[in-house]
């Protein structure tokens, strides 16, 4: 079984947090929730491995744990 990829894997990773931020712009805070969640949720099925999956939940869900750390 494999785990999270946790190592540095974006071109241009400064770019991609900008498309996050623009996804957001102007959004109630319900709207961006919901914008948030189909997000999370289409790439859960691109990814298709629950273990991963669950692996980078824990990662968000842990305040004091950075992707360095596992």
């Amino acid at each position: 079984m494999a785990d999270l990829n946790t190592s540095p894997n974006l071109t241009d990773p400064d770019g991609l947090y900008r498309t996050l931020i623009d996804l957001h712009a102007g959004c109630t805070d319900a709207e961006s929730h919901k914008r948030s969640a189909k997000l999370i949720l289409c790439l859960a099925n691109h990814i298709g491995d629950e273990h991963i999956f669950r692996q980078a939940v824990a990662i968000a869900g842990d305040a004091q744990t950075s992707a360095k750390d596992t």
